[in-house]
């Protein structure tokens, strides 16, 4: 038996005026997955514990069956497993985004956020960056590493884990009470704005309409992680398939293989059909039981506050990933199951996550069910299946409970 996981980050959302009152998930054309949930059990899952912030880490330990309230000791340190950051047990990982804040003639505090990725910029262009900031900085308590795109690491030896707020939760904002308390950071992402604002690779990304990446913006903070391994906790060989650093780390935390995709960015043009072919290759020729498809498109879209975009992006993970998916792993003979969900929703009114439960599918090939339900958050609620526990949904997926 394989079991594959496809996860449509921040795919769930609210109804929409603009869609004729649907959700985007609702409204995209999603063939595939109309097919697969007549033949499917769906319902809701509440992957984000009471009381912890909605965000992609907790929600993606919750779907891989690690509960968050045991197991997450920060975002950052996740990813700094991923990029191969070599943490003491005394360091601080903070998550450091290249942001774009606005230009204006104001004091640095005065100054908006207006795109938490800085226009998708390219990793490439974001080591210059972060060179710039490090070379300038000359205190090796503090280093940075470069991760995947606009998301990065800084490592503070002999640090403390302090509040810092994630920039996609107050786009359109003055920035001055979202700053850390902490004034050394506070210090460092204004003296990050000085650098980089007339920074050449900036000057020419004005030229060419996109925002430039000019501050450091600093969140996430947490201590050196101590996952338990997820084949000795489900008696599975599992493989990760993520452009996003977040996962690879979880993954690599966890004791599970990461595929290494060509061309998978975590945008809106990444490259699906690769993620499909990795997960497939994993599970019928390398001996994996398990894979994990995680598409970021959508919660990217989200943040974007574009309808049109995340609605394409769901149609995009349909038609290039369950789709082909299903059809590879048909023609293997291999039994397998199918688990659809998003981590958590990432609303286009509000452009950040929330909390609320999402719309799970889970396909058998051995046991095709009958029904006459969509796969949509409506549906799901309407269908009295609910896991209230997230991290035990993927017990109940992997037939252990």
């Amino acid at each position: 038996m394989k079991y594959l996981v496809v996860l449509g980050d921040g795919m769930a959302d609210e109804p929409i005026d603009e869609l004729g009152g649907k959700t985007p998930l609702e409204y995209a054309e999603t063939p595939n997955l109309d097919r697969l949930s007549k033949m499917s059990e769906i319902g809701m899952v509440h992957t984000i514990p009471d009381g912890m912030k909605p965000g992609s880490d907790t929600a993606n330990l919750a779907v891989l069956g690690y509960d968050p309230k045991q197991y997450y000791s920060g975002r950052s340190p996740l990813e700094a497993l991923s990029i191969g950051v070599p943490m003491r047990d005394d360091d601080i990982a903070i998550r450091c985004n290249i942001v774009t804040i606005s230009e204006e003639d104001v004091p640095f505090e005065e100054r908006t956020i207006i795109d938490h990725s800085s226009s998708e910029i390219s990793t490439e262009d974001c080591a210059v960056l972060l060179k710039a900031v490090q070379d300038k900085l000359e205190d090796e308590t503090y280093r940075f590493y470069v991760g995947t795109s606009y998301r990065h690491c800084l490592i503070w030896h002999g640090g403390s884990v302090v509040e810092l707020t994630a920039p996609h939760d107050v786009l359109g904002q003055k920035i001055g009470q979202y700053l850390p308390s902490d004034q050394r950071l506070r210090s460092m992402m204004r003296m990050s704005y000085d650098i980089l604002a007339d920074h050449p690779i900036n000057k020419e990304r004005k030229k060419r309409g996109l925002n430039p990446a000019n501050c450091c913006w600093f969140w996430g903070a947490g201590t050196k992680p101590g996952l338990s391994s997820f084949e000795d906790k489900t008696g599975k060989r599992g493989m990760m398939v993520s452009a996003v650093d977040l996962l690879k780390g979880i993954a690599v935390g966890a004791g599970m293989g990461v595929a290494l995709v060509e061309g998978a960015n975590g945008g809106l043009n990444t490259n699906y059909e690769g993620k499909v072919n990795a997960a497939v290759q994993a599970l019928t020729r390398d001996g994996y039981d398990f894979a994990y498809i995680h598409v970021e498109a959508p919660d990217e879209m989200g943040h974007q506050g574009s309808v049109e975009k995340k609605v394409q992006a769901i149609k995009c993970l349909d038609e290039r990933v369950i789709g082909p998916a299903v059809e590879k792993l048909k023609a293997s003979g291999e039994d397998f199951r199918l688990l659809v969900l998003p981590d958590h929703p990432t609303p286009i009114r509000l452009r950040t996550h929330t909390g609320d439960s999402v719309p799970y599918l889970i396909y058998d090939s051995r046991f095709p069910q009958t029904h006459e339900w969509d796969y949509n958050e409506a549906q799901g609620r309407a269908s009295g299946n609910f896991v209230a526990q997230g991290y035990k949904l993927m017990d109940k997926f992997l037939e252990l409970a």
